[in-house]
C-alpha cells in the first residue's frame, strides 16, 4: 500500500522530470507547446466575452453600456486572481527550477486559500454597497438598474472567478498549460451556451448574462482544482497553508506587478466610463464593443507571453540565462508578426465589425468605428510592451515589472484622458489609448536593455564561480 511519503516522493520525481524538460528542451518548441493552450484559453475567453456582449446587444444600447460599466470590476477580480496566481506561480516556477518542492507546495496552498478569502470578502462588501458601487463604476441613472442586475451575480461568483484565475496561472507556471485548458475552456463553452438561454429564452436581461458567467466560472473552478491533483502538478492541500510573512513577501514580489496593472486598468476604466458618459451612454456602449473585440488580439499576444513565462521562470531559477534571452526573442517575433495584419484589417473593416452588434444605430456605428480605428494604430506595439512586463515579473524584478505594469494605463492613459479629451472631444478620448501605447513602448526599451545587461553579468558571475 502506498503511504503519504511514497506518494510525495513519486510526485517530486514527476516534478523533477518536468524541471529537466523545461530547462533542456529546445526553447522555441517549448514555448509553442506551452503557448498553444494559453492562446486557446484566452481566445475562447475573448470569444465568449464578445458573444456575451453580442447577445446583450439584442436587448438594447443601454444594456450594452451597463455591461461595459462592469468592466472595471472585472479588472479588480482579475487583479486579485492574477496577484495570487502570478505571485504564487512565479515563486513556484523558480523553486521547481531549483528543485525545492516543499517550498513550492506551501506557496500553492497559501495562494489558493488566500485567493478564496479575498474573493469572499469582495462578494460580501460588494453586495452590501452594490448601488454605490455601480455609480462609482460610471453607471448613469438610465443604466443603473441594468448594471446592478449584472453586478450582483458577478460579485456572488467572485470567489470562484478569482480562484479559477489563480489555479490556471499556477498550472501554467508549472508547465501544465494543457491542464488549465480543460478547466477554462470547459467553463467558457458552458457560458456561451447559457448566454442565449438566460438572456433570450428566460428573459433575464443583463442579470442572465452575469448568471451564465457565474455558473461557468464555478465549473471552471471545480475542473481546475481537479487538475491540480494530477501526479506531476503541485497539489493544493490545506495542511500546507502557510500564511506567513515570508510567503506573502514572495507573493507580493511576484504578483504586485499584475495587481498594479489590473488595478490601474480598473481606475482607468472607471475614468473612461465617466468621461465617455459625458458624451452619452452610447459612447460607453461603443467603447464596450471595441474593447471586447480587441480582447481577441490581446488573447494572441497574452497567450504567447504566458507560454514564455514558465520557461523564463524555470530557466532563470536554474541559472540558464541564455535560454531566457532566446525565449524572449522568439516570443517577441512570434507575437508581433500576426499583429500587423490584424491592425490593418481592423482599420479597414471597423464599420462592418461594429455593425455586427448594432447595425441599426447610426450614431453607435459612427462612434464605434472611430474608436476601433484609433485603437488599431498601436496594436503592433503591444507585444513588446507585454513581453517586457512578463519577463521582468517572472524573473522577480518587482520594481521594473511594476513600472511597466502601471505605465500603459496609469502613467500615460489617465493623464492623456484628461488632457486630450478637453482638447479634441470624443476624438481625444479615443486617441488617448494609442498615444499611451507609444509612450509605454518607448519606456520599455531602456528597461529591457538593463535586464539583458543584468543577465549578461549574472552569466559571467556564474562562469567565474565555476572556474
Amino acid at each position: 500500500m502506498q503511504t503519504d511519503t511514497d506518494f510525495q516522493t513519486d510526485n517530486q520525481d514527476e516534478q523533477s522530470k518536468k524541471t529537466i524538460k523545461m530547462t533542456t528542451k529546445p526553447v522555441g518548441k517549448l514555448i509553442i507547446s506551452l503557448a498553444i493552450p494559453s492562446v486557446l484559453i484566452m481566445l475562447i475567453t475573448a470569444l465568449y466575452n464578445t458573444a456575451d456582449t453580442f447577445f446583450v446587444s439584442f436587448l438594447g444600447t443601454n444594456e450594452i453600456a451597463a455591461v461595459g460599466v462592469a468592466f472595471p470590476l472585472m479588472n479588480v477580480i482579475q487583479a486579485m486572481g492574477f496577484f495570487f496566481g502570478h505571485g504564487s506561480g512565479n515563486y513556484i516556477a523558480r523553486e521547481l527550477g531549483a528543485q525545492h518542492y516543499e517550498k513550492a507546495s506551501g506557496m500553492a496552498a497559501t495562494g489558493f486559500f488566500s485567493a478564496f478569502i479575498a474573493g469572499s470578502t469582495l462578494c460580501i462588501f460588494g453586495n452590501l454597497f452594490i448601488d454605490k458601487l455601480a455609480l462609482l463604476l460610471g453607471a448613469s441613472d438610465n443604466i443603473l438598474p441594468y448594471t446592478v442586475s449584472y453586478l450582483r451575480f458577478i460579485l456572488i461568483g467572485a470567489p470562484f472567478m478569482i480562484c479559477s484565475l489563480m489555479q490556471n496561472n499556477l498550472l501554467r507556471y508549472q508547465g501544465s498549460s494543457m491542464d488549465g485548458v480543460m478547466g477554462m475552456v470547459g467553463g467558457a463553452i458552458i457560458n456561451m451556451g447559457l448566454d442565449p438561454l438566460f438572456i433570450l429564452v428566460f428573459n433575464m436581461g443583463t442579470g442572465g448574462a452575469a448568471l451564465a458567467t457565474m455558473i461557468s466560472q464555478f465549473i471552471s473552478f471545480c475542473l481546475l482544482y481537479h487538475a491540480s491533483t494530477k501526479n506531476d502538478n503541485v497539489r493544493i492541500q490545506y495542511k500546507n497553508f502557510s500564511p506567513n510573512f515570508a510567503n506573502y513577501k514572495e507573493m507580493v514580489r511576484g504578483g504586485f506587478p499584475s495587481l498594479a496593472r489590473q488595478s490601474i486598468a480598473s481606475v482607468a476604466g472607471i475614468s473612461l466610463n465617466h468621461i465617455a458618459g459625458s458624451f452619452g451612454d452610447i459612447a460607453i456602449a461603443a467603447n464596450t464593443i471595441v474593447q471586447r473585440v480587441f480582447m481577441i488580439a490581446a488573447s494572441l499576444i497574452g497567450g504567447i507571453g504566458q507560454g514564455f513565462q514558465p520557461v523564463c521562470g524555470f530557466n532563470y531559477g536554474a541559472k540558464k540565462y541564455d535560454r531566457v534571452k532566446q525565449g524572449f526573442i522568439f516570443s517577441l517575433i512570434f507575437m508581433t508578426i500576426p499583429l500587423i495584419p490584424f491592425s490593418i484589417l481592423g482599420y479597414v473593416f471597423a464599420p462592418k465589425i461594429i455593425g455586427i452588434f448594432r447595425s441599426d444605430n447610426a450614431e453607435l456605428l459612427r462612434i464605434g468605428t472611430l474608436a476601433f480605428r484609433y485603437q488599431s494604430f498601436s496594436v503592433p506595439l503591444t507585444g513588446w510592451i507585454m513581453l517586457n512586463s512578463m519577463m521582468t515579473q517572472s524573473m522577480g524584478k518587482a520594481t521594473k515589472a511594476s513600472i511597466l505594469a502601471v505605465a500603459r494605463q496609469g502613467l500615460f492613459l489617465l493623464p492623456f484622458l484628461f488632457i486630450l479629451t478637453p482638447l479634441w472631444g470624443i476624438k481625444g478620448l479615443f486617441m488617448s489609448q494609442p498615444v499611451s501605447d507609444v509612450c509605454t513602448f518607448i519606456l520599455a526599451i531602456p528597461i529591457s536593455l538593463s535586464v539583458f545587461r543584468d543577465l549578461k553579468a549574472d552569466k559571467l558571475a556564474l562562469l567565474d564561480s565555476i572556474d
